[in-house]
């Protein structure tokens, strides 16, 4: 038998049924990992970070800083704003990206430093 499986059935019935019907539906859960995997990708979290740096940038800059092509970075720019991380505005020529507020909420969570295995 493995370490990660209990040798003896023993539910706590009321006590795992209330935690079941508080979980959050499929709806919601479903916009949360959409959320948490368009920061999954390591070149959209670089993207992300520079921007809670930066404050606002355009994509030439966002490109130089992480070291990626202006398309890749306008590509993965815009998965972050289909979730609801970056916004974006037009000054003229150029277009200015940020973080949202939402973004700077899941981006503080996820870089918070995880402790190792034990």
């Amino acid at each position: 038998m493995s370490d990660d499986r209990c040798e003896l059935l023993c539910l706590d019935l009321d006590h795992a049924e209330a935690l079941r019907v508080a979980l959050p539906g499929d709806d919601a859960l479903r916009a949360r990992a959409e959320v948490l995997r368009a920061l999954g990708d390591p070149t959209r979290l670089r993207i992300a970070h520079a921007l809670s740096v930066g404050d606002e940038l355009c994509v030439c800059d966002l490109a130089w800083i992480v070291g990626s092509s202006q398309g890749l970075v306008s590509h993965h720019l815009r998965q972050l704003r289909s979730a609801g991380l970056v916004t974006s505005r037009r000054d003229g020529k150029l277009v200015m990206y940020r973080l949202a507020d939402a973004g700077r909420r899941v981006l503080a969570t996820v870089a918070a430093p995880v402790a190792g295995p034990a």
